[in-house]
């Protein structure tokens, strides 16, 4: 079983690329973000460690750990949001080790595609045979974020500033799908790309 990681900048439309693997069995899709969101559920260890650290006030009425209320907490205060940081990667990383061994032991996968925003930062590279970069330039980037998410261009700009620049991504990444254009287009490429692992 093949270990691929996928990562790219916000806006790139990584969301649709792996829609489009999903539709594959033979392809298991895991999400680092979906993840860490599970393993903060109540009851998880994770729940309680976070509550410890930024206090009660970030759970949201339904009783979960409120995602919205935590990153607006630890996103100016670079100290609290490495003690944050330093809970969960290592919870994901076992996690995804742990889903790793089982996908393969089962024999149902041919490849295992792991998605995450900070792959490279994260030293996911270690856990992959290689890792993909989803790429848009840009503009196209800022359009989709203004038009699907409602974000300002303020908001935009803090998010891209945060992120590895271009450059790091080309760097680290094996394979870059250019998805600046339509979708479709880009699907096509990742399929004709793909046919090379998996015949």
């Amino acid at each position: 079983m093949l270990i691929i990681g996928i990562t790219g900048g916000v806006g790139a439309g990584k969301s649709e690329i792996l829609k489009h693997l999903m539709k594959n069995e033979r392809y298991l899709v895991r999400k680092a973000d979906e993840i860490s969101h599970n393993l903060m559920e109540r009851g998880e260890p994770l729940f309680d460690e976070i509550t410890d650290v930024l206090g009660k006030d970030v759970i949201g009425r339904d009783g979960s750990i409120d995602r919205g209320k935590m990153a607006g907490r630890i996103f100016n205060d670079p100290v609290l949001k490495d003690r944050i940081n330093d809970l969960i990667h290592p919870a994901v990383n076992a996690f995804i080790e742990k889903d790793i061994k089982e996908a393969a032991s089962s024999g149902k996968y041919d490849i295992y595609f792991l998605e995450a925003a900070l792959l490279i930062e994260c030293g996911y590279g270690k856990i992959c045979d290689e890792l993909w970069y989803i790429y848009a330039d840009e503009d196209v980037r800022r359009q989709r974020l203004k038009r699907d998410r409602g974000y300002s261009d303020e908001k935009t700009d803090a998010i891209m500033k945060s992120q590895l620049p271009d450059m790091v991504f080309r760097e680290n990444c094996r394979r870059i799908i250019d998805n600046s254009g339509d979708i479709e287009k880009s699907i096509q490429d990742l399929d004709r790309l793909l046919s090379g692992y998996t015949g």
